[in-house]
């Protein structure tokens, strides 16, 4: 099931709803549960918490709207919008955003020639963290504030939800705590890095757009086998897939929660391949006027105009 937080357009559309996205079609599941006499949780972050019973109850009322030839006179009035008709906003706030430093093996070796990292694989994950203020949503800004960074760089990493809470996990158990995925933008501010700490780096406002939904587990069999996309104004920047992942998930949530108790709704974003600005002979960065577009198949395209912070 593809979830979504959105805000309908209309002026009176009130705030933000979870809704279940089948092509351009978006359903209220909060207002859907109260028609069928029952209730839904009218947030993400509160369906995953609310675990697999309530679940699958979503699944059922959004097959029950989307599907084709559902009787949509039976519906009750605005539980049905056009996507069109909506604004997608990011799918969750979540409680910690853990990064993936040098995940992809192309791009070790791009970091070491351009970030000064290591040239070695690492022979466990390098973490990091973004805080949930990073998180922005589909069509929202990106910001470049000039007076901080002069090297704003993009990463298309998958995301992967976290759905039980893993305490000390093991690789073999880690699938049990995977809600779903989405797509997270590693915004990174290349010359923000503090004597080798990237906090600040890639924690400013902004530099975690997420979205444009969250996709359950079911419905992707292999996320080690899709395709990542991501272009600057339309020209390709970074092209992979996430078959070159040098740790996996089942490893990362292992590793993570060996110390680091791991929530519903937690984020991991995987890392990034090959094609971030930093490598590129010369260097190319992000500026205001510029449009990204990180695409992660099954999933969608997140897009982000950069914007003058100033």
């Amino acid at each position: 099931m593809r979830l979504v937080t959105y805000t309908p357009n209309d002026p009176n559309g009130g705030p933000a709803r979870l809704g279940a996205q089948l092509g351009t079609r978006v359903a209220d599941l909060a207002a859907l549960a109260r028609a069928a006499g029952t209730e839904l949780p009218g947030d993400l972050l509160s369906l995953i918490r609310a675990g697999s019973t309530a679940l699958a109850a979503a699944r059922t009322l959004a097959d029950g709207a989307l599907a084709d030839g559902a009787e949509q006179a039976r519906l009750p009035a605005g539980a049905v919008h056009d996507l069109a008709e909506v604004t997608l906003l990011a799918p969750l706030r979540p409680g910690k955003i853990i990064g993936v430093g040098l995940n992809y093996v192309e791009h070790v070796e791009e970091s070491s020639r351009s970030l000064d990292t290591d040239r070695e694989l690492p022979d466990r994950p390098v973490l990091f963290s973004k805080p949930a203020t990073a998180v922005t949503g589909p069509g929202q800004p990106v910001l470049h504030n000039a007076g901080l960074t002069k090297q704003l760089d993009w990463e298309c990493e998958l995301a992967v939800v976290i759905g039980r809470t893993a305490t000390r996990v093991s690789e073999q158990d880690a699938w049990d705590h995977v809600f779903g995925y989405s797509i997270v933008n590693d915004i990174s501010a290349r010359d923000q890095r503090r004597s080798g700490q990237w906090f600040f780096s890639k924690g400013q406002d902004s530099y975690a757009p997420f979205g444009p939904c969250v996709l359950t587990a079911d419905e992707i069999p292999d996320p080690h086998d899709l395709d990542l996309h991501l272009s600057v104004n339309g020209e390709t920047k970074q092209n992979s897939n996430t078959r070159h992942m040098l740790f996996r998930i089942p490893r990362l949530i292992a590793d993570i929660s060996s110390g680091v108790t791991l929530e519903p709704g937690d984020v991991i974003a995987t890392g990034s391949p090959s094609g971030v600005g930093a490598g590129m002979v010369p260097p190319q960065f992000l500026q205001p006027g510029d449009l990204i577009e990180a695409t992660i198949q099954h999933i969608g395209t997140l897009t982000n105009p950069v914007v003058d912070a100033r």
